[in-house]
């Protein structure tokens, strides 16, 4: 009866809510694994086919493309890497990827034209996210759930931080990238100083399984739930909510004002877009192809999002 009533409750508000096509499909010609801003009117993809991708929205085209070192996987084959984490700040570009060695990672820097390496299999360290607080310092998560601070200057860890003893799911950083949000198995998600690596807030009463996806903007922190629940924290005044969906939710994002959250909350890939203050869904964004697993907001209107395919899409909302 209870799945009756979600499913009910889902196709209603899909009649209520005004259903949007792309604007625009990038095709990368491989499965993108993630996807972030870059300068001006670019957007930087990571593929599995160990590629970072910058595709110009105003020229329509890639205007760079680089290619990672292929690795030799368990059997001794030469593969392509993966590419699964990529941030830019200031001109600068992460890109976390397989090393083919142990379950190890491989993290570089590009910048002018060069990449050099940060970690390679040799420091036999098992990252799974890595972002910048600024130009000389950045946050990687490993396996285990533990967080850590990296000068590059220096070439040490400043702190390492074991948030609890839950499966690492995925870490956002707010705007000023001062604050970091890191989910779990757990459905905890721990919001922390990222300079400091003190813990702010433990956030839990939502998700009672793995939270896939986590952002932060201004004082709202929003999760996608294994158990189908897209919710969304409030830091400065405590309240909490959530909407129940009818299938996993894989990602999320919110508006760069927090006063929009989008959720992957059906089988179909597409992106409910929800208004926080009265949890109406004005826009329902579909076109994706498969799984999702990233959504960006360029600013309050335009969202873009990758899946497990070879498309990125863009919509307007209007």
């Amino acid at each position: 009866m209870k799945r009756v009533i979600v499913l009910f409750t889902f196709f209603l508000s899909f009649l209520l809510s005004k259903v949007i096509e792309p604007t625009l499909v990038i095709d990368a010609n491989e499965s993108v694994k993630d996807l972030v801003l870059g300068p001006g009117s670019t957007v930087i993809m990571g593929t599995d086919g160990g590629k970072l991708r910058v595709y110009d929205i105003e020229q329509k085209k890639f205007t760079k493309v680089l290619q990672l070192p292929k690795i030799k996987d368990f059997l001794g084959d030469i593969i392509d890497t993966r590419v699964s984490s990529i941030d830019y700040y200031n001109g600068k570009i992460l890109m976390l990827s397989d090393s083919g060695v142990g379950g190890y990672s491989d993290l570089r820097l590009h910048e002018n034209n060069q990449t050099i390496d940060i970690f390679t299999e040799n420091d036999k360290l098992p990252l799974v996210e890595a972002k910048f607080i600024d130009d000389e310092n950045i946050i990687v998560a490993f396996l285990s759930n533990e967080v850590a601070l990296y000068n590059l200057k220096s070439k040490k860890f400043l702190y390492k931080k074991q948030l609890n003893q839950s499966k690492f799911s995925d870490l956002a950083l707010n705007s000023k990238r001062d604050l970091a949000a890191i989910s779990s198995e757990s459905g905890e998600v721990v919001v922390l100083e990222a300079k400091s690596g003190k813990i702010v807030k433990r956030l839990s009463g939502i998700n009672l399984d793995n939270v896939y996806k986590v952002d932060i903007k201004k004082d709202i922190v929003a999760t996608a739930g294994q158990d189908r629940r897209a919710g969304w924290y409030n830091l400065k005044t405590g309240a909490k909510d959530y909407i129940q969906g009818n299938f996993l939710i894989y990602a999320t994002a919110l508006s760069p004002d927090a006063t929009l959250g989008a959720f992957s909350m059906d089988e179909n890939n597409y992106i409910t877009i929800v208004k926080l203050a009265t949890k109406s869904k004005p826009f329902i964004l579909k076109g994706q192809k498969s799984t999702l697993n990233t959504i960006i907001f360029k600013d309050n209107s335009t969202v873009f999002a990758a899946s497990d395919d070879n498309f990125v899409n863009m919509w307007i909302l209007k």
